[in-house]
């Protein structure tokens, strides 16, 4: 395939379309904090974090456990996760337990996987 097959060389706006999409286009601060989010999760050891929190809520040890890193390095992440309100945590006695924030980065998550494995 040539590179020149997937350029659109017609002169038709097909204004319906067009006009749609303008209309259903969020505010640009909102593509800004889209593209951020992506960001976040575009790392590799926070994508780890995020399979195990998808499994169950976890406290920094076991995280660190199952990933095989250093406690500090996985709160560092954390940290990155929880500000971006991706993850969130709940204290029980002198421990805190981690989890998915809620339901819309279980299916973010989920999804992504889904479509990583679809494409094997």
């Amino acid at each position: 395939m040539s590179r020149n097959e997937f350029i659109c060389d017609c002169s038709v706006i097909h204004q319906e379309v067009v006009d749609h999409t303008r209309k259903n286009m969020p505010e640009e601060n909102i593509f800004n904090k889209l593209a951020e989010f992506f960001k976040i999760i575009g790392d590799t050891t926070r994508v780890k974090i995020l399979f195990a929190l998808d499994q169950n809520e976890m406290c920094v040890c076991d995280i660190a456990n199952v990933l095989g890193m250093s406690k500090s390095s996985i709160s560092h992440q954390l940290g990155t996760l929880r500000r971006s309100g991706i993850v969130k945590c709940r204290k029980s006695g002198k421990e805190v337990f981690y989890m998915l924030d809620d339901e819309h980065i279980k299916k973010v998550f989920e999804i992504g996987i889904e479509h990583i494995e679809h494409k094997k």
